[in-house]
Protein backbone atom coordinates (compact mmCIF):
# COMPACT_ATOMS: atom_id res chain seq x y z
CA UNK A 1 0.00 0.00 0.00
CA UNK A 2 1.40 3.39 -0.99
CA UNK A 3 0.98 6.57 1.02
CA UNK A 4 -1.37 7.90 -1.65
CA UNK A 5 -3.57 4.80 -1.27
CA UNK A 6 -3.48 5.22 2.52
CA UNK A 7 -4.62 8.84 2.22
CA UNK A 8 -7.39 7.87 -0.20
CA UNK A 9 -8.52 5.12 2.18
CA UNK A 10 -8.56 7.52 5.12
CA UNK A 11 -10.60 9.99 3.09
CA UNK A 12 -13.39 7.42 2.76
CA UNK A 13 -14.23 7.84 6.46
CA UNK A 14 -14.89 11.57 6.86
CA UNK A 15 -16.97 11.33 10.05
CA UNK A 16 -14.32 9.23 11.77
CA UNK A 17 -11.60 11.72 10.80
CA UNK A 18 -13.72 14.63 11.96
CA UNK A 19 -14.51 12.92 15.26
CA UNK A 20 -10.91 12.00 16.01
CA UNK A 21 -9.36 15.33 15.11
CA UNK A 22 -11.99 17.43 16.86
CA UNK A 23 -11.96 15.28 20.00
CA UNK A 24 -8.26 15.83 20.75
CA UNK A 25 -8.43 19.65 21.09
CA UNK A 26 -11.75 19.24 22.90
CA UNK A 27 -10.15 16.80 25.35
CA UNK A 28 -7.27 19.24 25.87
CA UNK A 29 -9.74 22.00 26.66
CA UNK A 30 -11.65 19.74 29.10
CA UNK A 31 -8.45 18.65 30.88
CA UNK A 32 -7.50 22.31 31.24
CA UNK A 33 -10.77 22.95 33.07
CA UNK A 34 -10.40 19.93 35.37
CA UNK A 35 -7.24 20.99 37.20
CA UNK A 36 -6.65 24.20 39.08
CA UNK A 37 -4.96 27.22 37.57
CA UNK A 38 -1.22 26.65 37.36
CA UNK A 39 -1.51 22.93 38.22
CA UNK A 40 -1.07 21.59 34.68
CA UNK A 41 2.57 20.76 35.31
CA UNK A 42 1.88 18.49 38.28
CA UNK A 43 2.33 14.75 38.05
CA UNK A 44 -0.98 13.30 36.84
CA UNK A 45 -1.85 16.15 34.47
CA UNK A 46 1.46 16.52 32.69
CA UNK A 47 1.42 12.88 31.58
CA UNK A 48 -2.12 13.31 30.28
CA UNK A 49 -0.98 16.41 28.41
CA UNK A 50 1.98 14.46 26.99
CA UNK A 51 -0.42 11.82 25.70
CA UNK A 52 -2.65 14.45 24.11
CA UNK A 53 0.35 16.13 22.49
CA UNK A 54 1.57 12.91 20.92
CA UNK A 55 -1.94 11.93 19.80
CA UNK A 56 -2.29 15.25 17.99
CA UNK A 57 1.30 15.84 16.82
CA UNK A 58 2.03 12.45 15.25
CA UNK A 59 -0.73 12.68 12.62
CA UNK A 60 -0.36 16.46 12.48
CA UNK A 61 3.32 16.26 11.57
CA UNK A 62 2.62 13.51 9.05
CA UNK A 63 -0.13 15.61 7.45
CA UNK A 64 2.12 18.70 7.45
CA UNK A 65 4.87 16.76 5.65
CA UNK A 66 2.43 15.31 3.11
CA UNK A 67 0.73 18.68 2.56
CA UNK A 68 4.05 20.49 2.13
CA UNK A 69 5.31 17.82 -0.24
CA UNK A 70 2.07 17.92 -2.22
CA UNK A 71 2.05 21.69 -2.43
CA UNK A 72 5.69 22.42 -3.25
CA UNK A 73 7.10 19.32 -4.91
CA UNK A 74 4.23 17.81 -6.88
CA UNK A 75 2.48 21.14 -7.52
CA UNK A 76 -0.97 19.72 -6.79
CA UNK A 77 -3.62 22.35 -6.17
CA UNK A 78 -4.67 22.25 -2.50
CA UNK A 79 -8.23 23.04 -3.57
CA UNK A 80 -8.37 19.56 -5.13
CA UNK A 81 -7.29 17.55 -2.07
CA UNK A 82 -9.40 16.20 0.77
CA UNK A 83 -9.23 18.86 3.50
CA UNK A 84 -10.09 16.32 6.22
CA UNK A 85 -6.99 14.29 5.34
CA UNK A 86 -4.52 17.03 4.47
CA UNK A 87 -5.48 20.04 6.59
CA UNK A 88 -7.60 18.91 9.55
CA UNK A 89 -4.77 17.03 11.34
CA UNK A 90 -2.55 20.12 11.09
CA UNK A 91 -5.31 22.38 12.38
CA UNK A 92 -6.05 19.94 15.21
CA UNK A 93 -2.37 19.89 16.17
CA UNK A 94 -2.11 23.68 16.19
CA UNK A 95 -5.30 24.15 18.24
CA UNK A 96 -4.21 21.44 20.69
CA UNK A 97 -0.80 23.07 21.18
CA UNK A 98 -2.36 26.51 21.65
CA UNK A 99 -4.84 25.22 24.23
CA UNK A 100 -2.13 23.24 25.96
CA UNK A 101 0.18 26.26 26.07
CA UNK A 102 -2.49 28.15 28.01
CA UNK A 103 -2.67 25.47 30.70
CA UNK A 104 0.87 24.18 31.16
CA UNK A 105 4.46 25.16 30.47
CA UNK A 106 5.80 23.04 27.62
CA UNK A 107 8.99 22.36 29.59
CA UNK A 108 6.90 20.48 32.18
CA UNK A 109 5.47 18.09 29.57
CA UNK A 110 7.61 14.94 29.25
CA UNK A 111 9.04 14.48 25.77
CA UNK A 112 7.94 17.82 24.35
CA UNK A 113 11.54 18.92 23.91
CA UNK A 114 12.17 15.93 21.62
CA UNK A 115 8.98 16.58 19.69
CA UNK A 116 9.90 20.23 19.13
CA UNK A 117 13.32 19.05 17.93
CA UNK A 118 11.63 16.72 15.45
CA UNK A 119 9.42 19.57 14.23
CA UNK A 120 12.51 21.74 13.75
CA UNK A 121 14.37 19.04 11.84
CA UNK A 122 11.43 18.43 9.54
CA UNK A 123 10.90 22.14 8.92
CA UNK A 124 14.54 22.91 8.20
CA UNK A 125 14.92 19.81 6.03
CA UNK A 126 11.94 20.80 3.92
CA UNK A 127 13.16 24.39 3.64
CA UNK A 128 16.59 23.25 2.47
CA UNK A 129 15.09 20.69 0.07
CA UNK A 130 12.70 23.31 -1.33
CA UNK A 131 15.49 25.85 -1.75
CA UNK A 132 17.64 23.33 -3.58
CA UNK A 133 14.71 22.19 -5.71
CA UNK A 134 13.48 25.65 -6.68
CA UNK A 135 16.84 27.34 -7.25
CA UNK A 136 18.55 24.42 -8.99
CA UNK A 137 21.44 24.95 -6.61
CA UNK A 138 23.21 21.85 -7.84
CA UNK A 139 23.65 23.45 -11.29
CA UNK A 140 24.49 27.05 -10.48
CA UNK A 141 24.45 29.34 -7.49
CA UNK A 142 23.83 32.93 -8.57
CA UNK A 143 24.47 34.54 -5.17
CA UNK A 144 27.72 35.23 -3.45
CA UNK A 145 29.69 32.47 -1.78
CA UNK A 146 29.12 34.27 1.53
CA UNK A 147 25.35 33.92 1.09
CA UNK A 148 25.73 30.22 0.34
CA UNK A 149 27.81 29.74 3.49
CA UNK A 150 25.34 31.79 5.54
CA UNK A 151 22.41 29.67 4.36
CA UNK A 152 24.34 26.48 5.06
CA UNK A 153 25.40 27.71 8.54
CA UNK A 154 21.85 28.65 9.55
CA UNK A 155 20.44 25.35 8.26
CA UNK A 156 23.20 23.43 10.00
CA UNK A 157 22.60 25.28 13.28
CA UNK A 158 18.90 24.51 13.26
CA UNK A 159 19.48 20.90 12.27
CA UNK A 160 22.12 20.47 14.99
CA UNK A 161 19.81 21.92 17.62
CA UNK A 162 16.88 19.84 16.35
CA UNK A 163 18.93 16.64 16.30
CA UNK A 164 20.22 17.29 19.82
CA UNK A 165 16.69 17.93 21.06
CA UNK A 166 15.40 14.80 19.36
CA UNK A 167 18.15 12.35 20.27
CA UNK A 168 19.51 13.58 23.61
CA UNK A 169 19.55 11.31 26.64
CA UNK A 170 17.74 12.24 29.84
CA UNK A 171 21.05 12.91 31.59
CA UNK A 172 22.24 15.38 28.93
CA UNK A 173 21.69 19.06 29.71
CA UNK A 174 18.99 20.82 27.75
CA UNK A 175 20.00 23.36 25.16
CA UNK A 176 17.98 26.51 24.86
CA UNK A 177 16.19 26.85 21.53
CA UNK A 178 17.52 29.64 19.30
CA UNK A 179 15.99 32.98 20.30
CA UNK A 180 16.39 35.58 17.61
CA UNK A 181 15.09 38.36 19.85
CA UNK A 182 18.13 37.94 22.09
CA UNK A 183 20.48 37.92 19.10
CA UNK A 184 18.93 41.05 17.59
CA UNK A 185 19.04 42.86 20.94
CA UNK A 186 22.78 42.17 21.44
CA UNK A 187 23.76 43.66 18.09
CA UNK A 188 22.09 47.03 18.65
Amino acid sequence: MTIQELLLQAGRYPWTLLGVFVSVPLATWVVGRLHGRGQGGTTPWRYLYATLIYISCAPGLFAAVVTTYTLFFTSVNLLEVNALVYLLPVASMVVTLVLLGQNVDFAAVPGFHRLSGLMTLIGVSFAVALAISKTRLWLFFGGSIFLLFAIAAVAFGFMKWGAHALFRRRADPRERPPDFRDELGRHR
